[in-house]
């Protein structure tokens, strides 16, 4: 009555978008690659402030 329990490798990846954010200090769009999470999180905090958290560690838009 034993049966098999293998199964195959599932991975679970995020849901990673391009999108396309118009940043008024920069005077231009910036295209970021962002989860579903990361929307909301722009769409809270706004597209300014997490730009220059960005900018802040000191990497590049």
């Amino acid at each position: 009555m034993s049966h098999s329990h293998r199964r195959t490798s599932r991975r679970f990846d995020p849901n990673v978008q391009t999108k396309r954010f118009f940043v008024p200090s920069l005077g231009r769009t910036v295209r970021l690659r962002v989860s579903a999470r990361g929307l909301r999180t722009i769409d809270r905090r706004g597209i300014e402030a997490v730009v220059a958290e960005i900018r802040a560690r000191g990497q590049k838009i």
